[in-house]
């Protein structure tokens, strides 16, 4: 048996035995996981079955029933939403969350705010980069709501990196995109895992999971029913019966 300080000291990540009820609904119920730095994880399952209650979970956005989460081995399962992006950790939403009163530049700087006032002189650089890398740059002084909902999901990727997390959440990150548009931020996540970022994924495009993702995870109503390689997963019986189907699986 591998030794738990060992373990910890391995593993980016660590979700026990998490579980969030609501009520009679147990939108997760029993999960346990762990990842890895510097790898690219992926979550599948079907609408409802509990991965953006998870991923909000890990944030601390939403209460547990019970269970814990662990960062390089330290317990936040108390820490507070608004001091969890102070550890590393950055997500996106499965909703767009931008300020439409505000530019794209001034959405994505948003992201470094809990960066001291003298470090924050020194971002603009810093945004110019990023917005390059998501591909925003040229429509940095619009405002989201000039924007098309592929585009507003750049900026929201843009505004999570700019504080270069240690871990990554991203639900549904290339929703709104075109094939293109998705092989493009495909190869953006994983420039980011080769610069060390580990990443968590929601995304409902299973081609694009198996492309991208280094190990799948796979949810079925708060539960997790496989994980491993991400072929091995989407062609797992239990997947293909809650969420692939057969025809989708032989076609990944």
């Amino acid at each position: 048996m591998v030794d738990t300080a060992v373990r910890r000291r391995t593993a980016l990540l660590e979700v026990e035995d998490l579980a969030v009820h609501f009520g009679g609904v147990k939108a997760v119920d029993g999960i346990t996981l762990q990842m890895r730095p510097g790898h690219i994880y992926g979550v599948l399952g079907p609408n409802g079955s509990g991965k953006s209650t998870l991923l909000g979970a890990v944030t601390r956005l939403t209460p547990l029933t019970r269970g814990r989460v662990l960062l390089e081995g330290q317990d936040y399962t108390r820490v507070p939403a608004r001091k969890v992006h102070r550890m590393g950790i950055a997500r996106t939403f499965q909703t767009v969350r931008l300020l439409d009163d505000r530019s794209v530049r001034d959405n994505i700087l948003l992201g470094q705010d809990t960066l001291a006032r003298r470090a924050r002189r020194t971002m603009g650089a810093r945004v110019d980069e990023v917005m390059e890398r998501v591909g925003v740059r040229e429509v940095a002084q619009l405002r989201p709501d000039e924007l098309s909902y592929g585009m507003q999901r750049r900026v929201e990727f843009a505004r999570a990196i700019i504080g270069s997390p240690r871990l990554l959440l991203l639900d549904e990150p290339t929703a709104g995109m075109n094939t293109a548009e998705r092989a493009e931020i495909g190869t953006l996540m994983k420039q980011l895992r080769d610069e060390g970022v580990t990443q968590f994924i929601v995304e409902h495009d299973v081609q694009m999971m198996v492309d991208t993702c280094d190990h799948l995870f796979a949810m079925n109503v708060g539960r997790l029913i496989a994980q491993g390689e991400p072929l091995e997963v989407v062609r797992h019986p239990a997947v293909q019966e809650a969420y692939v189907g057969k025809g989708a699986a032989r076609g990944a």
